[in-house]
């Protein structure tokens, strides 16, 4: 038999718990979200915990096309270890709602090519991958907005979300309500784009939680953090 190298062994291994772990019940509530993993995501991160950061297991799960595998790998990663071009290969390889939101949101926004994949995947003519680019931008409008044309953003929204594929539409939506959300001077523009365009209106909303209608959603999280700077 070829000899096997410490990775390769390592990743069987993993491979053989995340196998143990599978739950044919969570794999069918899953796979009406458009995932196809069966693993319990807190016993998939107490996993991920007990194996601490490894980057070259990682990068072995990954290159397993596994989704679960892949989900392990996002959190025992060394997210400024992978260059630009590894990233943007890992994402047009994501196949799953899950793993996409997890790659952007656990790796790519940690790296130091954020910013550089934001520009290149946000004019992508994959609406996938444009999302992407969306969802790096509503983390600048919430975190480092100097730089960023709101104004400009709002153009492009109302112009294009309507008619935009459901990821894009959803990462397009999520950047508009957090632009009313996050400046006040945009935040009558932004609910007026929501309520003509009717944007996710009628999206089923579980009790206790916020539609993801950007005029109730801003007009919401607004009043929450008015009522925490009154208190």
């Amino acid at each position: 038999m070829p000899e096997t190298t410490p990775t390769e062994t390592t990743v069987a291994e993993v491979l053989a718990e995340l196998a143990d772990l599978e739950d044919p019940k969570a794999r069918a509530v899953n796979e009406r979200h458009g995932d196809d993993h069966g693993v319990n995501l807190s016993k998939l991160r107490a996993l991920a915990k007990r194996l601490k950061t490894q980057q070259d297991l990682a990068r072995g799960l990954w290159a397993t096309d596994d989704s679960a595998a892949r989900l392990l790998a996002l959190l025992v990663c060394r997210p400024k270890a992978f260059t630009r071009e590894e990233l943007d290969a890992m994402l047009r390889e994501a196949r799953t709602p899950k793993v996409h939101d997890w790659l952007v949101n656990y790796v790519v926004k940690k790296s130091p090519h954020a910013e550089e994949l934001r520009l290149a995947w946000s004019a992508d003519q994959d609406p996938v991958v444009a999302s992407a680019g969306w969802a790096l931008t509503t983390e600048r409008v919430t975190k480092k907005p100097d730089g960023l044309d709101l104004a400009g953003l709002l153009d492009v929204i109302e112009a294009r979300m309507k008619d935009a594929p459901d990821r894009l539409q959803w990462a397009m939506n999520h950047c508009l309500a957090q632009i009313g959300i996050d400046h006040a001077e945009h935040r009558a523009r932004a609910i007026a784009i929501g309520e003509r365009l009717e944007v996710l209106k009628d999206y089923p909303t579980s009790p206790g939680c916020t539609s993801p209608y950007a005029p109730v959603w801003i007009t919401e999280l607004v009043r929450r953090q008015d009522s925490k700077t009154r208190a």
